[in-house]
């Protein structure tokens, strides 16, 4: 054999080799890369699921929450169908009102809320009211 093709061959062994080793290192640090981040995507999973498990339950108190604001009308709505009286606390101040008015001692022996309930006002009339105030001259 020439010693040309012998040391062909010894150079294409080398290389082969260099590849070999290269290929190895290569799968053995890419295995790795690929098991820490199955890790990390597992650990991020795991999270997520407890999240969605704690949300899941917040959303449920919330609904329980809603039906029973549901199944019992707001004070507000309670004050209109039953005709609330006025507190005492406001009584003495609709007694200096009045008085302060009629320019003459009042007793004041009740009173009523008299609300209109929102779908009674329309945006009609609210319109209409909006351009009746914002004709005066404000000066």
């Amino acid at each position: 054999m020439p010693p040309i093709i012998a040391n062909l061959a010894g150079i294409s062994a080398i290389i082969t080799a260099g590849y070999a080793v290269t290929y190895a290192v290569l799968r053995r640090s890419v295995r790795r890369a690929v098991a820490r981040q199955t890790q990390a995507t597992d650990r991020r999973l795991a999270e997520l699921t407890a999240m969605l498990a704690a949300l899941e339950a917040r959303q449920a108190e919330q609904v329980e929450i809603a039906e029973m604001q549901a199944a019992t009308p707001p004070a507000e709505e309670a004050a209109y169908t039953e005709h609330a009286d006025v507190t005492e606390e406001i009584m003495p101040v609709l007694e200096a009102a009045v008085t302060a008015f009629l320019g003459k001692k009042v007793r004041v022996l009740s009173a009523r809320l008299l609300e209109t309930p929102p779908e009674v006002t329309s945006a009609w009339s609210q319109q209409g009211r909006v351009f009746v105030q914002s004709s005066h001259n404000l000066r």
